[in-house]
């Protein structure tokens, strides 16, 4: 309808109000209903449903971060908003403003701009409250424009006020819309109850069809996740008599036969209800979905080759639904991490999977991070399967010892073949290959003819593409890299089970397994606890890195099972006790009163039983940590008297802490430093007698009496012990200046070098080793790829660090050095190993190098980080530790690099 130019008068007379009314509601309002009718109806119609979730109680467009603040710039979008505005600016004396704004907010939330639509909402909420209509519309959209922008808690907040004005609405057709929202948000807050209880409330209010069809089908998701099967099964048969769309029609029938096997226990009939579904033409763009139901039930009932056989189908049949076939990848990779142990195919999978899947599915951090950290889980796997097949070994007679330990070291190597070549072909497996699954009599490639034609296309678009894994991409994951690699050197050629270096590869195994058989009681216990720390470390690594508790605590309870009495129970029990808190209290309280009634002085209760505990122990910490700076801060100005004073005065105090045998040390040093060698000897041996079992301090005080009573005579000579050579030189300085000669009485032949020096390696007869050159690489080693991530990389270095990066560079780490030089000194005597600080930023950065190779490096850091609360006398929480060639560390210039480097160093090493 068309209105002459007098329709954009402004004058608020009773005319203009009715022109402006007639035009606002058919020239605008109307027209705009019918853009968004139809855009809803193509929304509906286009969006990928994941079946595997429950479904979305309404829909939205899913848009990026950028594209919530830009929008999806959709022209019936961008036409509605337009009509929408002139009605503001030009209609303002009509009934339809609010309706305008409504449209505005709706407008902008279906182009994906949830920002603005929130912002509309709002305003209208604020602006039209006494219209119960709008204000009612517009708490409903404003909750969901929040949701998407997964601001839960403020949808939340406006939920409440919604539902509590719900009753008041007398027309039965507006009730719906809000009644589903708040399904939603009792969704997002898994409270299922609640959420059937809205939707039924929904479905007898009315709605469109489709909507009641797709409330049906959540109604019924929800009651099977509830296991309420028969009131599943209920909903599901109505969602088939429905007019659904085919694909929930599907998946409807589907989980039919899923519940009734469930209901039944007939797995048989089960499997051949689905199998059936194969036959159906209609159902062709699903069978993906077929198979993995059918692989989902062989793997409930462990039968995991033939799980694996339809999880493969799944994949190879999934070339529309990406979403299923990340779950199928998903599904495989565990099956290889978990039941057949092959780590190098399951991370291949976890990888796929992370490409595949959406970045929204829920779990998928923890998908991310099980693929990037899986080589600590598998190393600690693969360990107790090889002390506990050594144990089995050790329990046989000698005489069929040979034999065992020949086909231990035999399957090895085939493995490892069998692993590489798996990588060229993803649908074959550990223990199955592709031969075993269904002929294939009409596949593409027994075609010769369509394959020609398919090789002319493929030349045309591409070109001489290398024929090789994730071919299309010429940028790839470290991962890609990684995989391509290993398949290039399967495809160089295969492998001579008679060559030499494979004759010599099994007979070193053999060696090195008939060497490593507990044949002992102590040798057994060696085998246990090494089983237990694995046990111990795998849970606890499914806990604090990955947060999976489920997986944790089967962990934690094998290791129980397994070792009832172990090394670990304190920490273990504890670490249950809270597990099951939320879930199970009546387990939690078992393992509380273990923990209370077994180590009653441990943290562990002392936590339970006063909340505060930790925090009280972190103050005590920290207050431990300055009271060591202080008196250290005396030690670097030369005045023992005052350390020694001090340190007596916090070593009498009763209560002993971590750094108690350092302060000890401190105070033996300050003395050798004002008294004679007999009580310098008298000091030091206080500390090995008081602290036995001290891993940082007492090795090195042992060091120091070692040599001093093989040079009694000379300590006895002078009056003071430890002579001070330069009382003006400042600890840290230069480190050419490490080795120290005490003085002159000493004959040039034998030099003692000082006890004291701070970044100084103790005194040592011996002379200075040469410094290793690098190892000649063995030429039938394969050499890895490099991988970069454009600045860093993990290319072989002559020279590696440990680094220790302290977040915080107000803080003075003099006497965190002291102590790292206290662990060089008494466990890598004789390495020259040097300490030095590097500053930018608000970071420190302690290096300690250098370290030829990273085996090198990484035995230290194994050695030095379980000490670090230790050596370190800052707050934990500020400091962390990693790895670093000397390349990528003189790269280190920022903050921003500093970061970086981490991100890379965690995923690469």
């Amino acid at each position: 309808m068309c209105i002459g130019s007098s329709c954009s008068s402004q004058k608020d007379t009773a005319i203009s109000r009715s022109m402006q009314n007639l035009t606002a509601r058919y020239n605008y309002i109307y027209n705009s209903k019918v853009l968004l009718n139809n855009h809803q109806l193509e929304l509906t119609e286009n969006y990928a449903d994941n079946y595997d979730q429950i479904l979305p109680v309404y829909l939205g467009p899913e848009v990026s971060n950028m594209e919530v603040n830009q929008g999806l710039n959709l022209k019936p979008m961008d036409d509605i908003i337009k009509k929408a505005q002139l009605i503001i600016l030009e209609k303002s004396f009509s009934n339809y403003t609010d309706d305008a704004y409504i449209l505005l907010g709706k407008a902008s939330f279906f182009n994906g701009n949830y920002f603005n639509a929130a912002e509309y909402f709002d305003y209208i909420t604020k602006t039209y409250k006494n219209n119960q209509n709008t204000y009612l519309e517009a708490l409903n959209w404003k909750a969901r424009s929040l949701m998407q922008l997964r601001r839960i808690t403020e949808a939340n907040q406006v939920l409440d006020t919604l539902d509590s004005i719900l009753p008041k609405v007398k027309v039965k057709r507006q009730l719906p819309g809000p009644l589903s929202t708040i399904a939603q948000m009792c969704i997002y807050l898994n409270n299922d109850t609640a959420a059937i209880s809205y939707l039924k409330d929904a479905l007898r209010a009315g709605g469109k069809d489709q909507n009641k069809i797709r409330w049906t089908y959540i109604l019924a998701q929800l009651y099977e996740r509830q296991q309420n099967y028969k009131d599943a099964a209920v909903n599901y048969r109505k969602v088939q008599r429905s007019n659904a769309p085919f694909e929930m029609y599907f998946n409807a029938t589907l989980n039919q036969i899923k519940l009734k096997t469930l209901q039944n226990n007939n797995k048989i009939d089960k499997h051949d209800q689905v199998l059936a579904l194969l036959k159906d033409d209609k159902n062709l763009d699903y069978n993906d979905q077929i198979y993995f139901q059918i692989a989902e039930g062989h793997a409930a009932d462990q039968e995991f080759q033939e799980a694996l056989k339809y999880y493969l189908l799944s994949v190879q049949k999934s070339n529309k639904n990406q979403h299923q076939k990340g779950l199928s990848y998903l599904r495989i990779a565990d099956l290889n991490f978990k039941h057949f142990k092959d780590d190098i195919l399951a991370k291949s999978y976890y990888d796929s999977t992370v490409n595949t899947l959406p970045k929204n599915y829920p779990g998928y951090d923890l998908i991310l991070k099980k693929s990037i950290n899986l080589k600590y889980l598998t190393d600690r796997y693969e360990l107790i399967t090889l002390q506990d097949t050594l144990q089995s070994i050790a329990r046989l007679p000698e005489e069929l010892r040979k034999t065992k330990i020949q086909m231990l070291a035999n399957p090895v190597i085939i493995t490892q073949v069998q692993s590489s070549n798996n990588l060229l072909n993803p649908n074959s497996q550990p223990g199955y290959s592709a031969n075993k699954l269904p002929p294939q009599n009409s596949f593409y490639f027994s075609n010769t003819t369509t394959i020609s034609i398919g090789f002319s296309d493929f030349k045309r678009k591409w070109g001489n593409r290398k024929l090789e894994n994730n071919w299309r991409q010429s940028v790839r994951t470290s991962a890609q890299e990684t995989t391509q690699q290993i398949t290039n050197v399967t495809n160089a050629g295969p492998i001579n089970p008679d060559s030499t270096s494979l004759t010599s590869n099994k007979e070193s195994l053999i060696a090195e397994y008939t060497a490593a058989i507990p044949l002992n009681s102590a040798l057994m216990a060696a085998s246990n606890q090494k089983i237990i720390d694995a046990y111990y470390e795998i849970a606890s690594f499914y806990l604090q890195e990955l947060d999976d508790t489920a997986e944790a605590a089967n962990v934690y309870k094998t290791l129980l099972i397994r070792f009832p009495q172990n090394n670990h129970l304190a920490s273990i029990y504890y670490s249950l006790y809270l597990i099951s808190k939320p879930n199970d209290p009546a387990e939690s309280l078992n393992f509380k009163n273990r923990i209370l009634k077994d180590f009653p002085s441990s943290i562990y209760a002392k936590t339970i039983l006063d909340p505060t505990f930790s925090v009280k122990q972190s103050e005590a910490e920290n207050e431990a940590n300055n009271q060591y700076n202080d008196i250290f801060s005396q030690y670097e100005k030369k005045d023992f008297i005052s350390v020694i004073r001090q340190a007596n005065k916090a070593l009498s105090s009763g209560n002993p802490n971590i750094l108690s045998p350092q302060l000890a040390y401190l105070k033996a040093i300050a003395i050798g430093r004002t008294n004679n060698a007999d009580s310098l000897l008298t000091a030091l041996n206080n500390i090995i007698e008081n602290f036995p079992d001290d891993k940082l301090t007492t090795p090195l005080v042992k060091e120091h009496i070692t040599y001093v009573m093989a040079h009694l005579s000379e300590f006895q000579k002078r009056k003071i012990a430890l002579v001070d050579f330069d009382p003006n030189e400042p600890p840290f300085s230069d480190p050419a200046k490490q080795a120290v000669v005490i003085s002159a009485v000493v004959k040039p032949k034998q030099p003692i070098v000082v006890l004291e020096k701070i970044t100084t390696q103790l005194p040592n007869n011996t002379s200075p080793k040469p410094a290793e050159t690098p190892k000649a690489q063995e030429p039938d080693k394969v050499i890895p790829a490099i991988i970069t991530d454009g600045t860093f990389n993990n290319a072989v270095s002559a020279t590696y660090y440990f680094v220790v990066h302290v977040s915080d560079a107000a803080l003075t780490l003099s006497s965190s050095r002291f102590g790292i030089g206290q662990f060089n000194r008494g466990n890598y005597i004789g390495s020259n190993l040097k300490h030095q600080l590097k500053e930018f930023d608000n970071d420190q950065l302690i290096y300690v190098g250098n370290f030829s190779n990273f085996e090198d490096v990484k035995s230290y850091a194994a050695g030095i980080t379980p000490q670090l609360k230790q050596i370190m006398k800052v707050p934990v929480n500020i400091y962390s530790s990693f790895i670093i060639s000397k390349e990528n560390f003189d790269k280190l210039i920022s903050g921003e690099l500093l970061t970086k480097y981490i991100e890379f160093y965690q995923k690469n090493y």
